[in-house]
């Protein structure tokens, strides 16, 4: 039982190769540096070394797991927008203090659930926002612009660089198929895409996972299972 237990606490495996690392750190570091230059230039260092913090974790994101659902598009800049909004809200009627940035966060995770663009880096720059430097607190509601222009200038960097090094983003919505696994017993049901996405729905938690992702996981399985059964038939026979 502690066996168990202890081996929960373990690392997964993870399904990607060494130049993919290679290929997600070298995006990870142009784009940070791209986004934190391009603020300055507008806006001064100071305040673009203030959202240094979040930008580089919407990098690992956007780079490293560009196909989960956390770093899509809509993920990026939705969210940005709702932590900056939410979090000067909170400053112009709470002011700037732990409990208000604590505030601040807990609420931005709210929004971005409504809104369906959760991005934990967000949580982040909710934070920074209400306990910001003198030079970021001096903007207001100005912080909006040099935020939303970091956050833009970080998709297209992951737009640009992604292809660019043959990774398909942002994720293309696949056209729903009627079935993708072929019923094995007489009359029982084959699993469709909409029965993929209630899944999700009905699993009551947030999966960082695609319905497509999930689609092309299940059409894997069901070749790597019929290549599977074709090989022990003709060890049966050999």
């Amino acid at each position: 039982m502690q066996n168990r237990w202890i081996t929960r606490l373990l690392p997964a495996a993870t399904n990607t190769r060494p130049t993919e690392w290679s290929r997600a750190a070298i995006g990870v570091s142009l784009g940070t540096l791209l986004c934190v230059w391009v603020c300055s230039v507008f806006f001064g260092l100071p305040v673009a070394m203030h959202l240094i913090g979040p930008l580089g974790a919407s990098a690992i994101l956007l780079f490293a797991v560009s196909s989960g659902a956390l770093a899509q598009p809509w993920s990026i800049v939705g969210s940005y927008l709702c932590a900056t909004v939410v979090s000067l809200s909170v400053v112009h009627f709470l002011g700037r203090n732990l409990d208000s940035a604590c505030l601040a966060v807990g609420l931005t995770l709210l929004v971005m659930c409504l809104l369906r663009c959760l991005h934990p880096p967000a949580g982040a720059l909710a934070l920074l926002v209400v306990l910001a430097d003198p030079d970021s607190a001096r903007l207001g509601w100005g912080m909006l612009a040099p935020v939303m222009l970091s956050a833009v200038c970080m998709l297209l960097s992951a737009l640009a660089y992604n292809n660019l090094t043959r990774v398909r983003y942002p994720k293309k919505t696949a056209e729903p198929i009627p079935a993708i696994v072929e019923p094995h017993v007489a009359g029982d049901p084959a699993i469709t895409a909409e029965d993929l996405q209630k899944a999700l729905e009905q699993m009551d938690a947030f999966i960082d996972v695609t319905p497509e992702d999930l689609e092309a996981l299940v059409r894997a399985s069901e070749r790597n299972a019929r290549r599977r059964s074709v090989g022990e038939v003709f060890d049966q026979t050999s």
